[in-house]
């Protein structure tokens, strides 16, 4: 046995975290001074562990974890944290074969940190050896290359040695962060491999797999391996990633902030003649107006255009015939000034992207019984807001569109009520929209395995009590499905600690700049 490793274990028993009882692992042996009991983990069965992710080795850094963050959240009530890191911290000089001893015992001491203080720590690949979801992109990647497998099981081999007996319910092994729609026999085929590599050097290890489609969907193929498994809580991206520097110009580039429960329809219109979308993102955008036979004013804004796109608004009559054509006009960003407002070249499609923010109207005639929304040539654009106004209706109505590739573009209704212009058929994004959608469908999934929310938050950009509004909704449906979770991060711009937040007030705790309102909501959870 290596050196390194009698010392750890000498280290690690000294804590009393060997000693398993049935529910908790017992710590009357380490005496007064023994940390809290750790509650029971299974792979079949999670306990509702609530804690914070922790960034010291994540994405090139390679900073050591620090103590205090172990002693501060147990001290605050928590018992979970999650360290997503970087395989590029513990290589030696590029080479993926040669471990940096320093680093690793860096790691070592984390763990120890945790049995210290009662923490359960999971240990994640957030950039494995052929994956990662951040940039840049690893390669070859490890679901097409082979000998890339090969050293992502080494890599892995070597944490279950190291950390060989240490029980589930102290540490368990995340794989990969956020797996994407990767085809499912190379997905099994690789989570597969590192399963028999961890076990073959500690068969008990407690293993949790991210879901697929980013996290957000269970694969229940993964059922064989006898793991858990781990969604996410970033949804609607529209509040956790608001005007965020590393997402796609959609969110980093919106205007308005959102709201929660947030009110929206997908604006995404395609044409139908492009390649490679769905049937379901053919179909035209349609307005159903119910007016009482009066005329009206629509104003819509254009957001972002790619390539080129035409854009017909015809109107249609009660069997949904087209009447008449109101609005034809060719969008064809570039580069330089034009009608578009920020220029986007994207070298990866050889294109123009821009966003306009244009305000267009068109008048609508009396008798109007519905306006259809089509992308006659060229590729796609969205509109980010509808407005309408019509005659001895009070104001302009305004409705929010979302730039969504996951649903088909709007078809809604446009009515006069009481002399209010209301919208009908737009989408309420709120706490059962979420158990709808993000809930509901790991149920199935718990019929086999565990589950918890390894990472939530929003961006300090959002609007604070909106974050707050919504971190409540998605904590009471975990509370309620029996999920643990845990904030990214502890401290920084999604944090609860020093997140420059412009619209928090903040406490001073142990020199930290704690956002209480946020803390205090999770703890009631």
């Amino acid at each position: 046995m290596p050196a390194n490793r009698r010392d750890f274990l000498k280290r690690t028993a000294l804590l009393g975290t060997f000693a398993a009882l049935p529910e908790v692992l017992s710590s009357e042996a380490a005496g007064k001074n023994a940390a809290p009991p750790m509650p029971k983990a299974s792979w079949k069965k999670l306990p509702r562990w609530r804690g914070f992710n922790l960034l010291e080795k994540f994405n090139g850094q390679n900073r050591p974890f620090l103590e205090n963050d172990f002693r501060m959240i147990s001290d605050l009530g928590f018992n979970f944290v999650r360290l997503p890191m970087d395989y590029r911290a513990w290589i030696m000089k590029g080479d993926r074969k040669k471990f940096h001893e320093q680093t690793l015992k860096e790691i070592d001491l984390a763990v120890e940190y945790g049995l210290k203080y009662g923490i359960h720590t999971m240990i994640n690949f957030h950039r494995a050896p052929g994956y990662t979801v951040a940039r840049p992109q690893e390669d070859p990647l490890v679901w097409d290359d082979d000998e890339t497998l090969d050293v992502c099981a080494l890599h892995w081999k070597t944490f279950a040695k190291r950390y060989a007996g240490i029980p589930g319910e102290s540490v368990s092994f995340n794989l990969f962060n956020e797996p994407a729609n990767i085809d499912i026999r190379k997905f099994m085929k690789v989570h597969r491999r590192l399963c028999e590599a961890i076990r073959a050097e500690d068969p008990n290890r407690l293993i949790i797999c991210d879901g697929m489609s980013w996290g957000t969907k269970p694969t229940m193929e993964l059922g064989e391996l006898q793991v858990a498994q781990a969604t996410r809580g970033y949804m609607p991206m529209e509040i956790s990633h608001y005007r965020a520097s590393w997402v796609g110009e959609y969110l980093r580039d919106m205007k308005t902030p959102p709201t929660w429960p947030l009110l929206n329809v997908n604006g995404l219109l395609f044409n139908p003649q492009k390649a490679g979308i769905q049937e379901f993102q053919q179909k035209p955008a349609v307005i159903h107006l119910n007016l009482k036979g009066r005329a009206g004013r629509l104003r819509f804004k254009v957001n972002q255009v790619s390539s080129r796109a035409r854009l017909l608004i015809e109107t249609l009559d009660s069997s949904g015939n087209v009447q008449k054509l109101l609005f034809d006009h060719l969008y064809q960003p570039g580069p330089g000034k034009g009608d578009w407002e920020t220029v986007v070249f994207k070298p990866e499609w050889n294109c123009y992207q821009n966003f306009y923010h244009k305000n267009e109207i068109i008048e609508i005639p009396a008798e109007t019984a519905a306006l259809q929304f089509r992308v006659a040539e060229g590729d796609w654009m969205s509109i980010e807001e509808l407005a309408f106004q019509s005659e001895n209706a009070a104001g302009e109505s305004v409705l929010k569109c979302a730039s969504t590739w996951t649903e088909g573009p709007f078809s809604i209704t446009c009515a006069i009520k009481n002399s209010q212009i209301i919208w009908d058929g737009s989408q309420v994004k709120d706490a059962q929209w979420h158990w709808d959608n993000y809930v509901k469908p790991w149920q199935e999934w718990e019929k086999i395995g565990g589950v918890m929310v390894g990472e939530f938050g929003a961006f300090n950009q959002t609007p604070h009590e909106v974050v707050l509004a919504w971190m409540r909704s998605l904590m009471e449906n975990w509370k309620k499905a029996g999920w643990g979770w845990a904030l990214w991060n502890f401290r920084g711009s999604i944090g609860v600690m020093n997140s420059e937040r412009q619209d928090v007030k903040y406490v001073n705790w142990h020199g930290l700049k704690m956002d209480k309102k946020m803390m205090d909501l999770l703890q009631e959870f």
